[in-house]
């Protein structure tokens, strides 16, 4: 029986699935670091004013004192609201927005810085204890920490990374590789003449030579 041709089937690999937008984080780390500055800040000038509240009397006459009865010159519940704007806006733009550039984070630093400086000059919170040092300060403080955050950690990290990941993302798609498999079941071919018909036709012409 012949023997059948080794044949070779080309099987091709899938190509490497290149990299999409939509694989990267929906946030990058240095930026959900930056969001939780954010939270920070308003916590934290919440837990101040709430403490002010609290040494200077009962925390509900002293509410309705600072929020009913609001005084620019004497009241630190403008400064927990700036807090809040802070917070609204960096938050809405860098978190929900995913703003790559600076201009939130400049109107609010320099929405606050303005307002607590004037508030200082023209307010008498310097006389009203350590709150009135500690509040206005570390809110100035804390929001020129998030501008220098944002300018020099956030926008360079998330630059670089980009800038990094578009190489692999434009990367020409490599060849599929070919290499020998087993053959296929079509593949397999039958020879013309099988044993058993060689013999059959072998005694047929010895019984004509025979005859003859």
């Amino acid at each position: 029986m012949a023997a059948a041709p080794a044949a070779s089937v080309e099987v091709t690999a899938p190509p490497p699935e290149p990299l999409e937008a939509g694989e990267k984080k929906g946030i990058s780390d240095v930026r959900r670091t930056f969001c939780l500055f954010v939270t920070f800040d308003l916590l934290f000038i919440t837990l101040l004013w709430i403490i002010e509240l609290n040494v200077n009397g009962k925390i509900q006459d002293r509410l309705k004192e600072e929020v009913l009865h609001y005084d620019y010159h004497a009241s630190f519940f403008d400064i927990f609201v700036l807090a809040v704007f802070r917070f609204a806006v960096l938050i809405l733009a860098y978190a929900a927005c995913r703003l790559r550039h600076w201009w939130a984070i400049a109107i609010t630093t320099a929405v606050s810085s303005a307002f607590l400086i004037v508030k200082v000059i023209l307010s008498k919170l310097l006389s009203q204890g350590a709150f009135g040092y500690l509040l206005p300060i570390t809110s100035f403080i804390l929001a020129w920490i998030e501008t220098w955050f944002l300018d020099f950690k956030v926008l360079p990290q998330e630059a670089e990374d980009e800038s990094r990941l578009l190489p692999v993302m434009d990367a020409p798609v490599q060849p599929p590789f070919v290499h020998p498999g087993l053959p296929s079941e079509g593949q397999f071919y039958s020879p013309p003449e099988s044993v058993a018909d060689s013999d059959e036709d072998g005694e047929d012409e010895n019984d004509q030579k025979r005859l003859l």
